[in-house]
């Protein structure tokens, strides 16, 4: 594999073809059960390389650099592997994520559920499309968990640094879970507490996005414990500042541009730190809105329906609040940042992700 390194930044193109050499590497396996298995492979792979923005692995290549990592380093390549298993992890909960939210689309193509309920109709199955497509979709998203272990141990990394990251990647993957189970919870139970659902947002997407990545770089480099509870620190604010940023996109976003339907997350009720804000203050102030909140969260909004809870959500005041809040998390973040021991090549790449992660339009 032929990796560059411009500067202190990960390049996506190496991360994609560290993806690509792993999946080589299952090939064989996958072909000797059958062509059915090997096709479903190939579309995990195709998967988890179409689109996205190789953040975590991108996160945890600058925690290394950051700890003193070099990219010159004979064992570069291989805390790349490492850190694009992230992307397995991340495909997992995306494919589970969608079976859970009964979401249609992913990055504007159809949820991998979708995609193997349509091949079971053309391939005139016996049996239910939709209920094999939930199944073999469950089934490809425990195996892309299952593989971002092995693309982890089997990455070539030191053996002191895989003991260094053993429990860094055992809590992110326990973390993800948390925080997919609390979601559930949250939403079946109606739950409109704002600390509920920003302990969502802690376990749910900036663990694993920001704050583990960047701990998992620093393991593999033996950083201290001062700048792991750095990285720590800056990545829970950018990681809750990102998923702040991405529930007033799937309210208010363009769909050409996020690649899911607008409004999907009130259709399917999700329990966003935005809803509950607004929900709080609709009480206080305009009891007429929060009931049709209420009435309509979780329904099939129609066009009219959507653009009257755009509109309070706006009028309430929570998405001034929420967009303060994303500016005050990256503001500390960064100054966190900065008072750390972070190399200075890092520093620079973390805050333009910082940045570009908070404002983003995607």
């Amino acid at each position: 594999m032929t990796v560059s390194y411009p500067g202190a930044a990960v390049d996506t193109a190496a991360v994609d073809a560290a993806i690509r050499d792993f999946f080589a590497g299952r090939r064989a396996e996958a072909d000797a059960f059958g062509q059915d298995f090997a096709a479903t492979v190939a579309e995990l792979e195709n998967y988890v390389l179409r689109g996205g923005k190789r953040i975590r692995p991108a996160f945890a290549w600058l925690g290394w650099i950051g700890a003193g990592g070099d990219p010159r380093d004979p064992v570069a390549p291989a805390v790349l592997s490492a850190c694009a298993g992230f992307e397995l992890l991340h495909a997992s909960g995306l494919i589970h994520d969608d079976i859970i939210d009964a979401s249609r689309t992913r990055r504007g193509h159809p949820a991998a559920h979708v995609t193997y309920a349509e091949r079971h109709r053309v391939r005139r199955f016996s049996g239910d499309s939709d209920a094999f497509g939930t199944g073999t979709a469950i089934l490809i998203g425990d195996l892309a968990l299952i593989w971002a272990d092995v693309m982890v141990r089997a990455s070539g990394l030191p053996a002191d640094a895989q003991a260094r990251v053993s429990p860094v990647w055992s809590a992110v993957r326990s973390d993800v879970m948390y925080g997919q189970l609390l979601d559930l919870i949250n939403q079946a139970s109606n739950d409109e507490n704002v600390q509920s659902a920003l302990r969502v947002n802690q376990y749910k997407t900036a663990s694993y996005t920001v704050e583990r990545p960047l701990q998992f770089g620093a393991a593999i480099a033996g950083a201290d414990a001062g700048l792991i509870a750095a990285y720590r620190s800056f990545g829970a604010d950018i990681g809750i500042a990102f998923q702040l940023r991405d529930d007033l996109l799937g309210v208010f976003g363009d769909p050409a541009v996020t690649g899911k339907p607008s409004g999907d997350d009130l259709r399917e009720g999700k329990r966003t730190v935005l809803l509950a804000t607004a929900l709080e203050h609709a009480d206080e102030r305009d009891r007429d809105a929060a009931g049709f909140l209420r009435a309509k969260i979780g329904t099939d909004l129609s066009d009219d329906e959507l653009a009257r809870v755009r509109a309070i959500l706006v009028d309430t005041g929570a998405v001034d609040q929420v967009e303060r809040q994303i500016a005050l998390r990256a503001d500390r973040a960064m100054a966190v940042l900065e008072a750390s021991d972070v190399t200075s090549a890092a520093k620079h790449q973390l805050a333009a992700m910082a940045i570009k992660a908070t404002q983003r339009a995607q």
